[in-house]
């Protein structure tokens, strides 16, 4: 979701070196794009004084802070770099030297407690759904602060073609040797993802997953969904492909994070939680369909907000979003979105993507 201001940033300056302070179990994610000269990896052993010392021998003129966090500012100040810009949140305002305030004033997230959300379910208190904006133009307007133009664009990574390729073959030697055998028949390439990093209560429940990828495959024969994940997922994606009666192959814990964005490349669809790959997948150019239950697509949403290439789904519950990590009461933000619903928002993705080319 930051993409956008960056690639905002480098038509700004064109000439300017643009560094990338990021994990580094991130850094490969943004290879290829033009609007980073140079990328800073930060472990997650390093203190702040570490970073600091490394970011001061890079002669920096500013620094562009996208996370809200106390520490994200620090660094830069124990840098010394003279310009700062972040949001003034509390506890960093006066790291930064131009700290700014969200414009226009906006709902910010909030975790409910369970009492919270016991009082909205028995209220039938409204949600806060359509009262959020997206993150994405959080990021455009720090970009702005130096001179940038503050309009949406979709979000973008790159993969070449050889990666594409070579992905490709590593997904073809795994349906061989697992003797599946495509007849000489194109095979269409879908995606699924189970799992998320910030909990379950942001997981659809997995047996609906299988039960959708089972009836969009009878609708779509030649299909083979490639269901990814961590190796801490690899479970997930053995009782996926378990429950689908050999329409999921498990790719969970098998692809480095370039193969997983060739991959994602190639799926003309990805069913998936709100999670990383899904954001990924739609900087990719991949459609994607998305059930919410804790958080919210106004905040979230895959690629630029309202494009119509995305489907996602949401289950109407007054708790919802909640913001939670698990969920205190039935789930019901989840379990009231169906399989048919899942399964037609799935084919309805990959109609429009055939008539898009």
């Amino acid at each position: 979701m930051t993409t956008p201001a960056l690639q905002r940033l480098r038509e700004r300056f064109p000439q300017a070196k643009i560094t990338l302070l990021t994990q580094a179990k991130l850094a490969s994610l943004w290879d290829g794009l033009a609007c980073v000269d140079e990328i800073l990896t930060l472990q997650d052993s390093e203190t702040p004084w570490a970073v600091a010392r490394r970011l001061r021998g890079q002669a920096l003129d500013a620094a562009l802070i996208f996370p809200n966090s106390p520490r994200s500012a620090l660094e830069p100040w124990l840098a010394r770099i003279p310009r700062r810009i972040g949001y003034g949140t509390p506890w960093r305002s006066w790291l930064l030297t131009q700290p700014l305030k969200h414009s226009p004033p906006r709902l910010l997230p909030r975790r409910l407690s369970t009492r919270d959300v016991k009082r909205r379910i028995n209220h039938a208190t409204p949600a806060n759904a359509g009262r959020y904006e997206h993150q994405m133009l959080d990021y455009l307007r720090l970009a702005a602060a130096l001179g940038s133009n503050p309009l949406p664009l979709p979000p973008k990574l790159h993969v070449s073609k050889s990666e594409i390729e070579g992905a490709l073959a590593t997904v073809q030697g795994i349906l061989a040797h697992n003797k599946i055998d495509d007849a000489g028949t194109p095979l269409v390439w879908l995606g699924i993802n189970a799992s998320a990093a910030y909990g379950p209560a942001k997981c659809w429940p997995v047996e609906r997953f299988a039960a959708a990828a089972r009836q969009v495959s009878q609708t779509v024969s030649n299909c083979i969904w490639l269901s990814f994940g961590t190796e801490a997922d690899r479970h997930v994606g053995d009782q996926l492909a378990a429950l689908s009666g050999g329409a999921i192959l498990n790719l969970a814990g098998k692809s480095s994070l370039r193969q997983l964005m060739a991959l994602l490349k190639t799926c003309r669809v990805l069913l998936t939680n709100d999670s990383g790959p899904m954001h990924v997948a739609a900087a990719l150019g991949t459609p994607v369909v998305a059930p919410f239950g804790s958080t919210s697509p106004d905040l979230t949403a895959p690629g630029e907000p309202g494009d119509p290439r995305h489907h996602l789904l949401t289950g109407g519950a007054p708790c919802s979003p909640c913001f939670r990590r698990a969920c205190p009461i039935d789930f019901r933000c989840m379990t009231t979105i169906t399989v048919d619903q899942v399964a037609a928002a799935v084919l309805a993705a990959l109609t429009l993507a055939r008539s898009d080319g």
